[in-house]
Parts: C-alpha cells; structure tokens; sequence
C-alpha cells in the first residue's frame, strides 16, 4: 500500500478552514510566516514521508528489530532514513531558534509527524519523543545540562527517550520503584549528579543504531522521597557519557509486539547509571509533564495518519477492484460484466465515513496544533491563557479520540479489500496492528478519560468548557446565515447543547456521587470528540462558501459532500454515548 501525503487537502484545511495565517499574524515570532512558505515545508516533508520513509514501512514490519548483548539492530534503511531527516533539520522544525531551530510553529511540526506516521509508523517512533525531550531540557534543565545535550537534541543528532514505567507500575507511576542516590561532593558542573538503579519496560527507542549516543529521561526516587507521585524525582542519563566512557544503562531485550515491529521497545536495566537530576528534587513529573504532553499530541497525530493512510489506500483499491453490478450506476458508465466496489451502497458508506472521519480528525488537530501556537507566542496575554485552556481541555480528547479513530477506521477499511485485505502484501493489516497500540501508550485513552473529566472538567467546574461551548455556538450562527448550511447549524448546535448539558449534570453529580465521573469518563470524552468533529464539519462547510481552487485538490462539492456525509452518518454515533450520559446511573458490577 503506498502513501502519498495529502498537500493539497492539508493546505486547504491550514489556509482557509483554520486559518493559520491569520494566526501567526497574532503571533510576534510568526509574523513573517505565510501560508505559501508553510506549503513549501510541508511539500518537503511529504517528499521526505513519500520517497524516503513509505518505501520501507513494510520492509521494516516485516524485518523487525534484533537484539543482542551489544546492542540493538534496527532495519534495514532506518538508519540512512536517519541520516537523511537530521540532514534535512526536520527535528529542528519547531525548536527555538535561540537554541539553533528553525522557530517554525507547533503545527507544521504536528502536520509533518503526520505524514511520517501515515507513512512508516515504526520508523517515526524514534524521533517522536526528540521535541518533547527538548522543551524538558530547555525548561528545567541546568545551563551545563543545556549546553552539553541541548543543541545535539535540536540537530536530532543524538536521539531522546523517556524511562517512566516499570514491570510493577504500568500507568501508575506512583508505584515508581527505580532508585537513585546523590553523588557525595554536593553540586557538580553540570548539576546534581545521582547514580540510578533499576528496571524500565516499554521505552520506545531505549537502544538503537541510529545515532551514537542515546540521552534518556528517567523517572526515579531518592532515599527521602515521600510516597506516591509526589516522590518522584527526573533525570538524565546518557549512553554515553562526556568524556565518551559507556555508561551502566543497557537494554536486556526487545518486546516481541503485534504491530510497530521497525520500533524497538527495549527493557532497561541501571546498574549505579550516572547521570543529573532536571528540575527540582521530588518534582519530576511535573518536569517531565511537558515531554509527556508533547508525546499525547504527537500519537493524536499518529491517528490522523492512520487514518489518511486507511482512506486513501480504501478509495484507490475501490475505484480499481471490479465486483457484480451495483444497484445503481453512473450514467455515463460503460457497459462492462462487473462495475467498480466503490460504487456498491455498502462500499460507499464504508468509504464516505473514512473521508469524513479523516477531514474532521485533520481540522480538530490542526486547529489544537493553531491553539498551542498561540497558547506560547500569542501577542496578548488574555488570548494565551485561553488558547493554554483549550489546549489542557482538549489535548487528552485528542490523544484518545483520534487513535481511536484511526484504529478502528483502518480495521474499518480492511473491509474493502475482502480477503486480500487479511494478507500481508496489500499493507491494511500492518495498519490495522501498527495503530492499536496509540490506544495504549502515553496513557492509555481510558487514563485520557479520566483526566479529562476529573483534572479538566471537574477541576474548574466546567468553567473552561462552558467558554469552549460558547465559543463553538458563534460557528453555528455563522452557518445559520446561509440557508445551503442550516443542517450544519442544526448538527453543531444539537451537539453542544447536549455536551453542555452533559457538564452541567457531571459537575452537579460529583458531589454526591464522585464515582459516577469515572463511570461515564469514556462517554463524556467521546462525547467531546464528536463536539469537535461537528465543529470541524460545519468550518469545512462554511471554508467551501467561497473557495479557491486548489491544485490538486477536491472541489468545493467533493469537501461539502464528506462534511454532509459525516453529520447525516458519522454524527449518530455520538447519540449512543449522550444517551449514557443523560440517563440513570447504570449499575457497573464489582468484580
């Protein structure tokens, strides 16, 4: 299954449905950027998703990585692809140019690990965590710490892990056994040096051939530390130390996984590793938060690329694969035994509901990328600390609702290819096992819930929500105005009223029953994600008013139609999800 990025549909969607440009305009450290210099990125960064990585996605699946006891192997091609993405500065993108990046925004680096998931999940897992990594460092890290792993981090020249969970924790960091213990001699130059020792599960890229040295943030408890998270304290620790000696950090094996098989997803074991706590003793998640926050957006775009990648392999084998005659029929088809599955009813819904899925998935996680930007670089202080707000709300909506889709969008579209589709050399069914695991990681999309509900909703008494709902009304009085969008209006109003409602009786009910929030968590996130996705519809409707032609790209009518389809198809699905929410409290049996 080949891959080829989608510009012409994601210009569209920057330019006129969420209007980047005019946000940067907002923003002193984009003025200068327009939206033509943004497409001349992205083209690159498609030739380099297209060229470079799609050519060996199934070639790394079907590979994989090996271990031995001096290290790990990654595919063949991985590490000259590698080579040729520091080459290019694509890990630069959206670093600091005080730091030596490019100072580009958030969301041209969103739009770009876009492409690279769509085209080579396994691949893209190794620089994934390299921006997160970054803004912890330069965040909370000491200047000695800085100028001796920061610009090699911003180059992608040594690539970044992150150490959090453990056999015995899984998601519960707060059962964080890792141990480490200051170096006697008080401060060091390049901060308070500590010797680690324990065991890490699960660490993407923990070892690896790509790059000569390895920096790893790990999760850690000095002797003192109190119990739980509030315990738990950050550092780095290198592969390589300084002065070039290997340091006691190993990998003692690979996970054998179902899907993402070019990603090696190490066992880590410290012996007395050395390495400099970040940030504040006892307060290293709070540090390692911003990596973590960077990550959940980075997986909600592996979504996007699953999905981009399921729809457009679905609608091209369609329109090839000739099978019975279908019901009804273009009327300038030719006559012919069979006619394309694409034009069967059952095909055609299939297929309408992965274009529309897709549209919606790009403009919520596009316009997110477009808050985050203005969240830090916005020029008044008021609209930053909305944009953070919706960021905060919105970010664990993302991370879960759009892998979500992405997985069972590409399971979806394994329907299309019928029995072809369950062999390997058609490409779905690497899709289908590469995104199930978005679902679990960086918090699994049942954690995603519960911190939506509880530190997001609940923390504030649904006061940011309720601004976000009012905020979405103003577009569906916009598409009130014309009589062609009156379902648009009709869809994105019926979904906000009810999500409000859902708020208002979530933040009333907590108090006498705390437990009916983690109940119906899943519901009400859902919920909110189907909010964005009318939302999304109704702006990509509102955007085809007026719309100029885009080279190689769909016309007014073809973007109307996948924003029809989704609210007269996709948008029932929310029912089921506001129906648990409105009604009695269904009883969740003990085990």
């Amino acid at each position: 299954m080949s891959y080829q990025a989608p510009l012409a549909d994601m210009s569209f969607i920057l330019r006129h449905v969420v209007q980047a440009d005019q946000s940067w305009a907002q923003c002193p450290d984009f003025a200068e950027l327009d939206a033509d210099t943004a497409d001349a990125v992205l083209e690159q960064a498609g030739i380099f998703a297209s060229e470079v990585l799609a050519p060996i996605n199934a070639s790394g699946d079907e590979q994989g990585c090996t271990w031995s006891p001096e290290g790990v192997k990654t595919p063949d091609g991985y590490r000259d692809a590698y080579q040729a993405w520091v080459q290019n500065g694509w890990g630069a993108l959206a670093c600091s140019a005080e730091h030596g990046g490019q100072g580009l925004p958030n969301l041209l680096n969103a739009a770009l690990f876009e492409m690279l998931a769509a085209a080579n999940h396994g691949w893209t897992m190794y620089p994934g965590l390299l921006h997160g990594a970054y803004e912890t460092l330069a965040a909370h890290g000491t200047d000695a710490l800085k100028a001796l792993y920061l610009d090699k981090l911003v180059s992608g020249e040594w690539l970044a892990t992150m150490g959090l969970t453990e056999p015995q924790a899984g998601s519960d960091l707060g059962l964080v056994r890792t141990r480490g213990e200051t170096v006697d001699g008080a401060e060091a130059a390049n901060g308070v040096p500590v010797r680690i020792t324990g065991n890490k599960i699960f660490i993407s890229g923990g070892d690896q051939d790509m790059t000569d040295n390895i920096v790893q943030l790990v999760l850690f408890r000095l002797p003192d530390a109190p119990a739980g998270t509030k315990g738990i304290s950050l550092a780095l620790v290198p592969k390589f130390m300084p002065d070039g000696s290997r340091n006691h950090i190993y990998a003692d094996g690979i996970e054998h996984k179902m899907g993402i098989h070019g990603s090696a997803t190490c066992q880590m074991r410290m012996e007395g590793a050395q390495g400099w706590i970040v940030g504040q003793p006892h307060q290293g998640l709070r540090a390692m938060f911003l990596m973590m926050n960077a990550a959940r957006l980075h997986v909600a775009m592996q979504g996007v690329g699953h999905l981009e990648a399921a729809t457009q392999g679905a609608w091209a084998y369609a329109m090839e694969r000739v099978q019975m005659r279908s019901p009804a029929r273009p009327a300038d088809a030719p006559k012919a035994p069979a006619d394309p599955i694409a034009w069967h009813p059952a095909m055609r819904r299939i297929l309408w509901s992965l274009r529309a899925r897709t549209d919606a998935a790009r403009v919520f996680s596009y316009w997110l990328g477009v808050r985050l930007d203005e969240a830090h670089h916005h020029h008044d202080a008021e609209a930053r600390a909305r944009a953070l707000g919706d960021v905060a709300l919105l970010t664990p909506v993302a991370k879960a609702f759009l892998t979500d889709m992405g997985h069972y969008a590409a399971d979806e579209a394994l329907q299309v290819w019928g029995g072809y589709g369950f062999v390997r050399e058609y490409g779905i069914e690497q899709t289908v096992r590469d995104s199930r695991i978005a679902m679990i990681y960086e918090g699994t999309n049942e954690i995603q819930a519960i911190d939506l509900v509880q530190r997001k909703l609940l923390a504030d008494g649904g006061a940011h929500a309720r601004d976000l709902a009012a905020r979405l009304l103003v577009t569906a009085e916009r598409a009130q105005a014309h009589e062609s969008l009156t379902p648009f209006a009709h869809a994105l109003r019926t979904q906000v009223s009810t999500w409000q409602a859902a708020i208002d009786a979530l933040v009333a009910q907590n108090a006498q029953d705390p437990e009916r929030a983690f109940d119906i968590a899943d519901d009400f996130l859902h919920a909110t994600g189907y909010v964005m996705f009318a939302w999304s519809w109704t702006q990509i409707a509102l955007s085809t008013l007026d719309m100029p032609s885009v080279a190689g790209g769909r016309s007014a009518e073809q973007w109307l139609q996948s924003a029809r389809y989704g609210i007269d198809w996709v948008l029932d699905q929310a029912s089921v999800h506001h129906a648990r929410l409105q009604g009695d409290k269904r009883a969740v049996p003990m085990l």
